[in-house]
């Protein structure tokens, strides 16, 4: 089973940067698509950005598409979310999870069961 750790959120200011880490570990994770989910205050959970590990084909949600940069170190067994530009709306819990397929990321109901995620603060 594949075991991720979010790590590297923080409070930072509009338009500011931050990146975030997801390290995994486990029986064939590099197998998988690895993606990064959200969850605001009051709202569903949702996709923000994936990327297929061994191919590092990318798939991004059209919100974050040029302000965010999802990548992979194979040395470090990391995913990382380079977030830029960010906005108030970007506040939330943010978390990584592993799917089959960038296209099993979609369903964020189908996934392996969460972690605890690492939170974001967007001041204005």
């Amino acid at each position: 089973q594949v075991r991720l750790r979010e790590s590297g959120g923080g409070l930072v200011q509009v338009g500011g940067s931050l990146r975030l880490s997801c390290t995994a570990s486990g029986r064939d994770f590099n197998t998988y698509a690895i993606g990064w989910f959200r969850q605001a205050p009051g709202k569903e959970r949702e996709f923000v950005a994936g990327v297929r590990w061994v191919s590092e084909a990318t798939s991004y949600v059209d919100l974050v598409k040029g302000r965010f940069t999802i990548s992979r170190d194979g040395a470090r067994n990391t995913v990382y979310l380079q977030m830029n530009s960010l906005k108030p709306e970007d506040t939330a819990v943010y978390y990584c999870n592993a799917g089959s397929t960038l296209r099993a990321l979609q369903d964020v109901r189908t996934l392996n069961p969460w972690g605890q995620g690492t939170l974001v603060t967007v001041s204005s």
